[in-house]
């Protein structure tokens, strides 16, 4: 499954540079429908200002999967970051339904713990994306404009 349009973290907006995350370790964390995005300047901020984050279960780890091989390449007049799929499989039961993602650095970045990068809707609708059966992956799928990019105007 594709990852719908990211939402840039206000909060964090202007902190955001191109070096600061290469090298980065990036977490993509699942939230349920009853997380409400705050998004503007003075929203959410870091990892810990998440709620309703699925637990850890069935081949979900709280805290969410490594994002690997992050890339952050000249795209325009600007810069995108990539990164490889993240990937979840269902072991002992189904992973549940969830409706948020939510990109993430962690470490210390900005001056802050677990900095937030941004989030996005896991179905357009919006509704929440279907619990995903034991034993079948959870994949959600960076596409080639990267998870978002940056335009300098």
């Amino acid at each position: 499954m594709a990852a719908g349009a990211v939402v840039l973290y206000a909060a964090n907006i202007d902190d955001l540079r191109l070096q600061d995350l290469v090298g980065a370790t990036l977490k993509m964390a699942l939230l349920t429908s009853s997380y409400t995005p705050s998004d503007g300047t003075s929203g959410h901020s870091v990892y810990a200002d998440l709620t309703n984050e699925l637990s850890t279960a069935f081949g979900y780890t709280a805290g969410g999967d490594t994002l690997t091989t992050v890339a952050v390449t000249a795209s325009g007049d600007g810069w995108k970051l990539t990164t490889d799929d993240a990937v979840w499989t269902a072991s002992g039961g189904n992973i549940p339904a969830w409706r948020y993602g939510a990109i993430y650095v962690e470490g210390t970045l900005w001056g802050k713990t677990n900095p937030l990068l941004g989030y996005f809707l896991g179905d357009s609708t919006p509704a929440d994306v279907p619990a995903t059966s034991d034993g079948n992956p959870l994949t959600i799928e960076c596409n080639a404009s990267g998870w978002f990019d940056i335009v300098r105007v």
